[in-house]
């Protein structure tokens, strides 16, 4: 049941942000009506719901947890692969958001009243460091670039109702994902990778808990 209770708590967001990046330009982020409670509900009522639902979806997915089995093995793809497929059931269960299904939620929340493309970019700039990401591609930089290139051509800042603006720009884009070796195609692959990294980094974590309880035992079982 612990175990279970952390494996459900445990989260490690651990990808390339050119990957959220790339998500945000080539999908329309979806609206997940289900974060949001009804706005007639008052407070104590609102409360309540939420805490229900809460618990549902907690218990939905230890439910899935007690009849799976996990390998606590990080080092061996297969365990991680089985733990990622776990995960997702688990999700898919109990209603829950997948990482790169909570990145662009973000995204969309934090940046669907900007007006520039340059603060849009800085904020998801923001997104990323505040989450743990990395940019080891160095798609922000080159993005950037391509912005500067877009507004010193129509001599202006880019507004995002630009649709001619936008449109130079989501070329230059594209420029940045070629040089990257990115396609819009394989953006599926990439989110698995994504969970899979995950996955691979919530092993690790519960096995080195584990590790430490272990030790932690032998300890008190050396002092009676």
């Amino acid at each position: 049941m612990a175990l279970a209770s952390r494996l459900v708590s445990k989260s490690r967001q651990l990808c390339g942000t050119q990957t959220i990046l790339l998500r945000e330009h080539a999908v329309p982020v979806r609206f997940f009506a289900k974060e949001a409670a009804p706005a007639a509900l008052k407070g104590d009522e609102m409360l309540k719901n939420i805490f229900l639902e809460v618990k549902k979806k907690f218990e939905t997915a230890i439910g899935v947890l007690r009849k799976e089995k996990i390998t606590i093995a990080p080092e061996d793809p297969a365990a991680v692969a089985q733990y990622a497929k776990v995960m997702k059931t688990v999700r898919e269960k109990a209603d829950l958001f997948s990482e790169s299904q909570r990145i662009q939620y973000t995204i969309q929340t934090r940046t669907q009243d900007i007006p520039d493309a340059r603060t849009y970019l800085l904020t998801l700039k923001e997104i990323r460091i505040k989450r743990g990401l990395t940019d080891d591609l160095g798609a922000e930089v080159m993005m950037m670039d391509a912005l500067e290139k877009v507004e010193k051509e129509i001599k202006k800042p880019l507004m995002r109702n630009d649709k001619k603006g936008m449109a130079l720009l989501m070329a230059e884009f594209d420029k940045v994902n070629k040089k990257l070796g990115i396609q819009r195609e394989d953006l599926p692959k990439y989110e698995e990778q994504l969970e899979l990294k995950i996955a691979k980094a919530q092993l690790e974590e519960l096995k080195k808990d584990a590790l430490e309880a272990m030790e932690t035992q032998k300890k008190r079982q050396g002092r009676i």
